[in-house]
C-alpha cells in the first residue's frame, strides 16, 4: 500500500510522523469508449475554442470565470503560494463524542501509518483515544484543500475521515415537510412491530454487489464465446392499496423468515393483537361520531 501523503499528527507538544494511505476503493467494472464497428479506442483531444488548436497538457491552466464573462487564469505557482497552515500537519483541535458527528458530513477515509520513529507516540495516542470513547476533531490539508476531519481507531490503526464543511451540505427543503400527514395509532404500532421483527446485527459480509457480479459474468461469457442469456427481471411491486394491510403483510412475511425458534415477541404480539385493534378502531369511530370529533392529525416534523 503506497503512501499518498506524509506529514505528522500535532497533538499538543507531541508530533507523530505518519504516512496517509487511501483506506477504501470502489470495485467498479471499468470500460473504455470504443468505436462499435472496429473496437478502436475513442480518444478525446483538448481543443481550444478560440484558436481551434489542440493544446498540450503542459499548457492547460485553471480558469475562474467572472460574472462579466472575463477569465482569471491561475497556474500551479499561484496555488503553491497559498497559506495552508496545515500543509504537513494533522492538527488536533478537540475531542468529541462520536455520536455528535453527523454521518452526512463524512467524505473519504484514510489509514494513518506511523514512521519508524513515531510508533511509540502513535500507540500512546491510539490507546488513550480508544479508552476515552471519543474521536479527535482535526484539521488537515490534502491535495491543496483544507478540511476538517475525524480521527478514530479501527482495528488498531488510526482512520482519518475527512468531512465536508457545513455549507457544503444541502438543506432538505421539501414541500411535504410543511404538509399535514394523518397517521393512525394502529398503523404506527404495526410499523414498529415490523421494525422489531427485522432487527438483526449488521454483518456487511452477508451482502454483495449482485449487479457487478452479473456484469462480470456477461463479460466472461463473451470472452468464452458462448451465448449470453439475459437474467430474468423481477417485476417491481405496485402501490399498496391500503397502508395498514401492507404493514400487516410485511409483519407476516418477516415472521415467516424467522428461524424455527419462533418470531420475536413484538411480531407475535402484533399478530395476536390484530383482532383487538380492529375492535378498538370500531370503538374509536363510534366515540368520535358521538362526540363530533375528527381524527387527530400530526404535522410532519422537519429534521433538525
Amino acid at each position: 500500500m503506497r503512501s499518498i501523503w506524509k506529514g505528522a499528527i500535532a497533538f499538543g507538544l507531541v508530533t507523530i510522523p505518519v504516512g496517509v494511505h487511501t483506506a477504501t476503493e470502489q470495485r467498479n467494472v471499468t470500460f473504455h469508449l470504443v468505436h462499435k464497428e472496429d473496437a478502436g479506442r475513442v480518444r478525446f483531444r483538448r481543443i481550444c475554442e478560440v484558436c481551434e488548436e489542440e493544446v498540450p497538457y503542459a499548457d492547460v491552466a485553471k480558469g475562474y470565470e467572472l460574472p462579466t464573462g472575463e477569465m482569471v487564469v491561475l497556474e500551479s505557482e499561484d496555488f503553491e503560494d497559498l497559506p495552508l497552515s496545515t500543509s504537513r500537519r494533522i492538527e488536533v483541535l478537540q475531542f468529541s463524542p462520536a455520536a455528535q458527528i453527523d454521518p452526512i458530513l463524512l467524505n473519504k477515509s484514510y489509514y494513518l501509518e506511523p514512521d519508524s520513529e513515531g510508533v511509540r507516540p502513535y500507540v500512546l495516542l491510539r490507546d488513550a483515544l480508544e479508552r476515552s470513547g471519543r474521536v479527535a476533531i482535526v484539521k488537515v490539508a490534502l491535495r491543496q484543500r483544507e478540511s476538517l476531519a475525524v480521527l478514530r481507531v479501527r482495528e488498531g490503526v488510526f482512520v482519518l475521515e475527512t468531512m465536508l464543511w457545513p455549507d457544503e451540505v444541502r438543506q432538505a427543503d421539501f414541500g411535504f415537510l410543511e404538509e399535514e400527514a394523518e397517521v393512525r395509532p394502529q398503523e404506527l404500532r404495526m410499523a414498529e412491530s415490523l421494525i422489531d421483527s427485522m432487527v438483526a446485527d449488521f454483518d456487511p459480509a452477508l451482502y454483495k454487489d449482485a449487479y457487478r457480479e452479473a456484469l462480470q459474468e456477461v463479460i466472461e461469457a463473451k470472452v468464452a464465446g458462448r451465448e449470453v442469456v439475459a437474467p430474468a427481471t423481477v417485476p417491481e411491486p405496485g402501490p399498496a392499496p391500503d397502508l395498514m394491510a401492507a404493514l400487516r403483510a410485511s409483519v407476516e412475511a418477516a415472521k415467516r423468515r424467522q428461524p424455527s425458534g419462533g418470531a420475536p415477541a413484538a411480531a407475535r404480539a402484533a399478530g395476536e393483537g390484530e383482532a383487538r385493534e380492529r375492535t378498538g378502531e370500531q370503538g374509536e369511530k363510534t366515540g368520535e361520531q358521538g362526540a363530533g370529533k375528527t381524527p387527530r392529525r400530526g404535522k410532519a416534523r422537519r429534521p433538525a
